[in-house]
């Protein structure tokens, strides 16, 4: 069974990603994002590589969503899966479904502050191009292509939709559905992530003390992982798309205040657009 880490990008999904890395998966490394490597992206080709020779086409993609998530079920063991696919359905095809996931943890942003963090990590030019990315109803990550044009790792065609899309499509995932809000971890990272270990511990029916969360947070905090990106790099990291070296995925972080930022005019522009559901979550 899967538990999902989902999230629209640069929303906080790598910092509940290592924190549970951390907390289920405790080894004493040097490098903080070393335990991540036990919690992979999905999709990537590798979960698909005998069930499709078409990679350019999503419906053909889609019919083996759930084929791909019943082999990944198969040692009948609970695992951590993290998205950034939309929940959706595709001609009758469902991303997932109650019989292959036991449960989310979604992780939402204020979209204010996402869009600078999306300028960075996919080289986007300004904001009013970064504005196009974060409204687009039908925007991808990853990539379309041949077959045999993708390592096995390879992120292939992730359906992230638009900011409030993505968001209300999980909000409608009723089994095990844990919300968490990237600016309670700021302001409050003992409380909420104890929310997440609680959580974590009754679905895997294990117990789980102070001391182990305790260490789980200060790994996973923003300035170890900052730190030992620095010194060991990351492969998540993304290039840059004129000078193709790597960027720092570990940019900004809390740093992040979009009244820096953002200019009256993009403000508004994100805050008419995904009223209700920022109204919702007490971002506005």
């Amino acid at each position: 069974m899967i538990i999902w880490l989902a999230s629209y990008p640069k929303s906080g999904n790598t910092w509940i990603r290592a924190f549970v890395s951390s907390l289920l998966f405790k080894k004493d490394n040097v490098n903080s994002l070393d335990n991540m490597k036990q919690i992979h992206a999905y999709p990537l080709k590798k979960d698909f590589y005998n069930l499709l020779k078409d990679f350019n086409n999503l419906n053909t993609i889609s019919e083996c969503w759930e084929k791909s998530q019943n082999i990944l079920n198969l040692d009948k063991k609970i695992k951590f899966l993290k998205t950034h696919h939309i929940l959706c359905g595709i001609n009758k095809n469902f991303f997932t479904n109650y019989k292959n996931s036991l449960g989310v943890i979604y992780i939402v942003r204020d979209p204010r502050n996402v869009i600078t963090s999306l300028m960075n990590h996919y080289s986007i030019e300004n904001y009013d191009q970064a504005l196009k990315f974060i409204l687009d109803k039908d925007r991808f990550s990853g990539k379309f292509g041949e077959k045999n044009s993708f390592t096995r790792e390879t992120e292939f065609p992730t359906y992230i939709s638009n900011w409030n899309n993505h968001y209300n499509s999980w909000k409608s995932f009723k089994k095990n559905y844990l919300l968490i809000k990237y600016e309670d971890l700021v302001k409050n990272p003992e409380a909420n992530f104890k929310e997440i270990a609680n959580y974590l511990g009754k679905l895997l029916k294990i117990q789980i003390d102070n001391e182990d969360i305790n260490y789980a947070i200060t790994k996973s905090s923003f300035i170890n992982l900052k730190k030992s990106e620095e010194i060991y790099g990351f492969d998540e990291a993304p290039p840059d798309e004129i000078t193709k070296k790597k960027k720092k995925f570990f940019n900004l972080g809390p740093d992040n205040q979009w009244q820096k930022y953002l200019s009256k005019d993009i403000q508004n522009k994100i805050e008419n657009s995904f009223k209700n559901e920022m109204k919702e979550l007490n971002y506005l």
